[in-house]
């Protein structure tokens, strides 16, 4: 029976969690405060996983992760934050917290976060630090921060959504299957790709990306298979094509849904035939090599029109992975953010902290419809435009450009207040702490006025 330690200074809540996770089979103690926490560790520290709120009466809940590091406690800890605040996370992330969960949550995701935890450690398996989290091995960092902490290029999210879309990948990498991406623009769609490539057995022969949204029809067939000198006008010189420089590895075709019909059957020929033959050339060449594509167009309805061949749609979708939108990842939003931050104070040479309050309300309350790319650009131009150590709103705001996020709802006066609470609660889709956000008031506070409204 693994034994739980609870660091919550709300006692109703944290009576909740300890009775759930105590008919759930867990023995569970619970402190309300740090100092009550390392008494009882003291006291006994055997203990399986700790389980605490970051913000607590006599200090935050680092201060418990950092006493059970000083006395070589190696125990899973796993730190609980309001989803406005989930940069604390990304602190204790970087401190050496196993994991985080954002209030409110659903007790199921609770429960898999710590079975997770204590399959991780049971293994004799620390958990990886954010700095190193998931970045590629093909991928080398781009350098070091001023203390000497390797900026990654890439990390995993920690949400429901990343972990069900990296268990897809780690699912599909070791067998042969084509692959087919769906997903927004900026969703991340290549890096899921090399992660493919890098847990595949091909993963020490090439990868090779190739933009089919760039490519106009009338060279399509030199990019895909090459040419030999003399081919054409201009060809000085014999040129590989994309599949001659993946053959072996994996070739990664971006935007397969912008190929024209006639480049459809070319590259159809090519997967059946497992030969190419450059432009110009009498003599074919055998290619081996793991397809894998993306597109953010509805293929299965340019197949309906008859604009995307339905022989070509199933030979490409042996597997098909769907990329979560940025604003569908939960917290991991300050997760990408704070990398994004880290990476612009290396390239820049500034040396932004983070974000105040109401930067963070902001990038909660935003939508990101560019996800990733967008978020990553609007940091780096923040990160440009602070002066001290935080970005602030002000900041966020000129970098926006005209995309500019939903303005938070206040709130006036007691006549009108229920009903703001209610169109913020919808505007939300029920999630509290997101209404909270958009009312600029704390949980608690929002909590206090839907009992009061009786809502």
């Amino acid at each position: 029976m693994a034994k739980i330690l609870i660091v919550e200074d709300d006692l109703s809540f944290g009576t909740l969690i300890q009775t759930w996770l105590r008919k759930k089979g867990f023995e569970v103690e619970k402190a309300t405060s740090v100092k009550g926490a390392l008494l009882l560790l003291e006291k006994d520290g055997d203990r399986d996983l700790i389980l605490s709120d970051f913000r607590l009466p006599d200090h935050d809940g680092l201060a418990v992760l950092k006493w059970a590091q000083d006395h070589n406690l190696r125990i899973p800890f796993i730190v609980m934050t309001s989803y406005a605040e989930v940069q604390n996370a990304v602190l204790a992330m970087k401190a050496g917290a196993t994991d985080y969960i954002a209030k409110p949550f659903q007790p199921d995701i609770l429960l898999e976060k710590i079975q997770e935890a204590l399959r991780a450690h049971a293994s004799s398996q620390p958990p990886t630090p954010l700095s190193d989290a998931s970045a590629p091995a093909a991928q080398p960092t781009n350098g070091t921060t001023e203390g000497g902490d390797a900026v990654p290029r890439y990390i995993e999210g920690k949400s429901e959504a990343s972990r069900r879309l990296y268990d897809f990948v780690s699912l599909v990498a070791p067998t042969p299957m084509s692959v087919l991406i769906l997903g927004a623009s900026g969703t991340g769609k290549e890096y899921v790709a090399r992660r493919i490539h890098e847990l595949s057995p091909r993963a020490d022969k090439p990868f090779f990306a190739l933009d089919c949204g760039a490519i106009p029809r009338e060279v399509a067939a030199s990019e895909f298979f090459g040419y030999v000198k003399g081919a054409f006008t201009g060809a000085d010189q014999d040129k590989k094509g994309a599949f001659e420089t993946a053959n072996g590895g994996t070739l990664f075709l971006d935007e397969m849904g912008n190929l024209n019909y006639e480049v459809q059957v070319q590259l159809l020929r090519a997967l059946q035939e497992r030969k190419i033959r450059p432009v110009g050339s009498t003599h074919e060449i055998d290619i081996d090599l793991r397809l894998v594509c993306a597109t953010n167009e509805n293929l299965e309805q340019r197949v309906a029109e008859g604009k995307f061949r339905e022989d070509l749609y199933h030979r490409i979708n042996e597997f098909t992975i769907h990329m979560p939108a940025l604003r569908d990842r939960g917290t991991d939003l300050f997760l990408f953010a704070d990398l994004f931050v880290r990476q612009a104070n290396q390239e820049l040479g500034r040396h932004v902290v983070g974000f105040d309050r109401k930067a963070t309300e902001r990038i909660a309350s935003y939508g990101w419809p560019g996800n990733l790319r967008e978020l990553n650009n609007v940091m780096k131009r923040a990160v440009l435009l602070t002066k001290g150590d935080y970005i602030g709103v002000k900041e966020l705001d000129q970098c926006m450009n005209h995309a500019q996020p939903t303005d938070p709802i206040t709130l006036h006066d007691e006549q009108t207040e229920r009903q703001r609470i209610v169109h913020a609660l919808q505007a939300a889709d029920g999630n509290k702490s997101k209404a909270a956000l958009l009312l600029a008031i704390d949980r608690k506070t929002l909590y206090n006025k839907m009992k009061k409204y009786g809502i």
